[in-house]
């Protein structure tokens, strides 16, 4: 940990932690009851019609729940600063800390997966800065790079013939 967030964690106390420690996870059925703050340090990614309205809008994944969780845990995982905080016992909700590099600030991320069907899947990923007004654009930079990797991990979705 760094000089100035030692100092930080004087007025930011999660800033003297590591890992995901000194964060409170989000209380169940976060995301269903989920209120955007009015200031620039949040990203939603989520199905169309998803309220409140997502940043980026998420097509159903061609591939069954749990393996669209198990690729979205690896991704997370494989992200530098970002630690695992919890996950239901199914494996469809998860929770991360992503930690910035100098000042060890936490963001708050939000994951559930719901099954469609048996090889069908949607998604909905919320990260969030604990503190600040602004982020800068970074919890979105995250989802798009999550994303990105996610759909590196997973088959093509199936495409229909021409005609149709």
């Amino acid at each position: 940990m760094t000089l100035i967030a030692t100092l930080l964690s004087l007025i930011f106390p999660a800033c003297g932690q590591s890992g995901a420690a000194g964060v409170a996870p989000a209380p169940a059925g976060y995301l269903t009851h989920l209120e955007r703050p009015a200031s620039p340090n949040s990203a939603l990614a989520a199905p169309a019609g998803f309220t409140p309205r997502p940043d980026l809008v998420l097509a159903p994944y061609p591939v069954p729940a749990a393996r669209l969780a198990a690729d979205l845990r690896a991704t997370a995982l494989a992200t530098p600063r970002v630690y695992q905080l919890s996950a239901s016992a199914d494996g469809l909700e998860m929770q991360f800390v992503a930690r910035s590099a100098i000042v060890n600030f936490p963001d708050l991320i939000v994951v559930r997966i719901s099954s469609l069907g048996d090889n069908e899947s949607s998604l909905v990923v919320y990260s969030h800065s604990l503190y600040g007004h602004s982020d800068f654009g970074v919890n979105r930079k995250r989802l798009r790079e999550w994303l990105a990797a996610l759909d590196q991990r997973l088959p093509p979705a199936p495409t229909r013939p021409k005609g149709q």
